[in-house]
């Protein structure tokens, strides 16, 4: 059983990540700090001794990096009677770790650039620490992962697509601190030979998302007959892809990228976000009507528009079909997105109290 480290999976995308690799045999060791946007209420079904194993602890503090991390890297595959001397079964780290709410990020930066630029530096200098003691083979079978957003890439037009050739350009103090981890993962491979991978995604969408991010917020809202609060117009547009699909996509990477690659991932689903408020409000008509006969749309409410809010985003991820072999399971959008909001109906209580555990942070 291969051993990893992920980092950050306590929030929506990594705990789809640990599911998917839990269910391909992984040994999972989860690194958190339980921020407002992590809750152990994602792991709660699949956390077990000797599988899946929590550790609460901060990207910035370098000294838990380091003990956790020689931990890791001294443990040993279980080898019983077969006359071999064990080797350590730990295989890679995966940092999905991130400060990502691009409102928060406008109007407080500073922890931004401490989570996602210097927390990655840390986890990259203590992974380092110890990589480099290994012997040929292991090096060779190690990786580092690093998850990153297409917001890196800045905003598109009318048409295209980014890919891995996309020259970066961040318009958000967020997108920026994703940007400047995504070099440091970049140099660490190019400077020390550390064998890194990074990939950049679209919009996720699906289960377990933190209900202040656009879908479950919408839903939330709609459910308590409260305003539907629609940046500008809503003619801003995004790609969305299911967070399962992008989960299988980061296994792949891992599996299979090249050392100091990048793969990007998509939904090839682009709306703009008044589409995606219209789409959650009609399969809401259908399975939780408003008790006074209108339709949902009417609490529709356009606000001010976000500071430096990007045009449009899509993503072209053929090189990661072409050298992973990715395929997305849901490929159609308004499909998936039932399938969501049915999920958020169903799980309202979950919804209450990860927004109860984050006011306590």
């Amino acid at each position: 059983m291969k051993h990893i480290l992920v980092t950050g999976a306590a929030g929506f995308i990594g705990s789809a990540f640990v599911r998917e690799a839990l269910a391909k045999d992984y040994r999972v060791t989860i690194l958190d700090a339980l921020t407002y946007a992590g809750h152990m209420e994602n792991l709660q079904e699949i956390l077990r001794p000797g599988q899946c194993e929590f550790v609460k602890a901060d990207l910035r503090d370098f000294n838990a990096l380091q003990k956790l991390l020689g931990e890791l890297f001294l443990s040993k595959s279980n080898e019983p009677n077969s006359g071999k001397i064990a080797e350590s079964d730990f295989v890679g780290v995966l940092n999905f770790a991130a400060e990502s709410h691009v409102d928060n990020s406008i109007s407080g930066p500073r922890e931004f650039i401490e989570t996602n630029v210097m927390g990655t530096f840390n986890l990259l200098e203590a992974t380092r620490q110890y990589w480099q003691n290994l012997n040929e083979s292991q090096k060779s079978q190690f990786r580092f992962l690093h998850v990153s957003t297409d917001e890196v890439f800045g905003a598109l037009g009318d048409t295209g697509k980014f890919s891995e050739a996309t020259a970066y350009a961040p318009n958000s103090p967020y997108s920026a601190s994703k940007a400047s981890s995504d070099h440091l993962v970049r140099a660490w491979h190019h400077t020390y030979g550390l064998p890194t991978v990074t990939t950049n995604c679209s919009n996720n969408y699906g289960p377990r998302q933190f209900p202040e991010k656009l879908i479950p917020l919408m839903i939330r809202q709609a459910l308590a007959g409260k305003p539907l609060p629609v940046y500008g117009k809503g003619a801003n547009i995004r790609d969305w892809i299911h967070v399962e699909d992008h989960a299988r996509g980061v296994l792949l990477a891992f599996e299979k990228g090249r050392p100091g690659g990048t793969y990007c991932f998509g939904g090839n689903s682009e709306r703009n976000n008044l589409q995606v408020v219209k789409s959650i409000c009609a399969h809401l008509d259908v399975l939780a009507p408003r008790k006074d006969g209108k339709l949902h749309e009417v609490g529709i409410n356009f606000v001010q528009d976000r500071a430096g809010h990007d045009y449009r985003y899509a993503i072209d991820d053929s090189l990661a079909q072409q050298e992973l072999g990715f395929t997305r399971q849901y490929k159609n959008f308004e499909e998936g997105l039932k399938h969501t909001v049915k999920w958020y109906l169903e799980n309202q209580t979950w919804s209450e109290q990860v927004l109860s555990s984050s006011r306590k942070v």
